[in-house]
């Protein structure tokens, strides 16, 4: 069977198209429902951006933390935090929820949309097409780009037994706002390692098993944009990774990611490591896999004088990398996708575990 899935309904591109985020808002907003829930990054709080949100007295503004990757916890909290509000003024539900942020908020803006309309706690829905109740209106505003999150059907989250996402076509955004010029101030090194999980990406979905002309056509594009931001001096590389972050995005939609994602998810849920942070970690020791992207990579490295962590699991317990083997084990698409269907007879726990010492 094809794949029949689901892409984002709306989208605006261009420099300071946040600026009809008011107007975009006013056809969501009815009597019944007048509230829009605004899930921003809190390092955006007390900033020239928190004042060009388009609040309305109906409105909810929730000031998220992201220092970690998003919880089941933290998601089923705000949810919570939602749904009270909602029941004091006597509404069933907001117009909409509006993720502005990076990866991580954007994964949660997504979750609470889909459990603002679904029982239970987020935790029971890890996994692929467990939601039956379509999600509340929601958009996407990135301020980074890489992760792809905003054109994704997953929310990656930690939960207590697992780090994985909420895939669904329910989870896809309905409306993405991509303006470069949101991107303009991130930090250079968060920049760096977000734009590196979309280099990743397209590594990963080129040379998978999985691969088609559809998720080819857009991960090359998407990986010729990473090589012109982050190997030149291009004066449009807010525009251009804004965009090869859509379009790797759309290349993982048909295909998979592999290796480097999978071993990231153990780091990730054992000690905490960042995802792009991750990614990047794991991938340079990644050569026997994808030799020309490790070579080309550490070229980044090198042009955007970036220094990777080491010795991350020098100090880690026997028990905390068995955990980790654990979590990167249970992603089978993805070692499928790097690998093959018979992927178990080279990547052993065995080599997993070597894999991580190494880091």
């Amino acid at each position: 069977m094809f794949r029949n899935f689901k892409t984002v309904n709306r989208i605006i591109f261009g420099r300071g198209c946040f600026n009809q985020l008011a107007d975009i808002l006013a056809d969501q907003r009815t009597s019944a429902r007048p509230a829009i829930v605004f899930v921003v990054d809190d390092v955006f709080k007390n900033k020239p951006l928190q004042s060009r949100l388009p609040l309305k007295a109906h409105d909810l503004l929730l000031w998220v933390n992201v220092d970690h990757e998003p919880k089941t916890a933290y998601v089923d909290q705000l949810t919570d935090q939602v749904r009270n509000v909602m029941r004091e003024r006597n509404q069933d539900l907001p117009a909409g929820v509006i993720g502005i942020g990076g990866g991580s908020t954007m994964d949660l803006s997504k979750a609470i949309s889909l459990m603002l309309t679904n029982p239970g706690s987020s935790a029971d829905y890890q996994g692929w097409d467990l939601i039956k109740t379509p999600a509340v209106y929601h958009a996407a505003i990135p301020t980074l780009s890489g992760t792809g999150a905003e054109v994704s059907r997953t929310t990656v989250l930690t939960g207590p037994e697992k780090k994985l996402g909420i895939n669904s076509d329910y989870t896809v955004f309905d409306q993405v706002i991509l303006d470069p010029e949101l991107i303009a101030d991130a930090p250079r090194e968060q920049r760096f390692y977000t734009g590196m999980d979309c280099y990743i990406h397209c590594i990963e979905s080129l040379t998978g098993t999985y691969l088609n002309t559809f998720s080819q056509a857009y991960g090359e594009k998407a990986l010729d944009l990473c090589r012109e931001v982050f190997l030149q001096d291009d004066p449009d590389s807010d525009d251009k990774l804004m965009m090869a972050s859509f379009f790797g995005g759309m290349s993982i939609a048909y295909s998979q990611v592999g290796v480097c994602h999978a071993l990231s998810y153990g780091l990730a849920f054992v000690l905490g490591v960042h995802h792009g942070i991750g990614n990047s970690i794991v991938f340079d020791y990644l050569e026997a896999f994808y030799p020309e992207g490790v070579t080309e990579f550490r070229r980044m490295l090198k042009k955007q004088n970036i220094q990777l962590p080491r010795g991350l699991t020098a100090n880690a317990s026997d028990a905390q990398i068995e955990k980790m083997v654990d979590v990167a084990l249970i992603l089978t698409p993805l070692w499928e996708n790097a690998l093959g269907k018979e992927w178990q007879k080279t990547m052993t726990r065995e080599r997993i575990r070597e894999l991580y010492r190494m880091m």
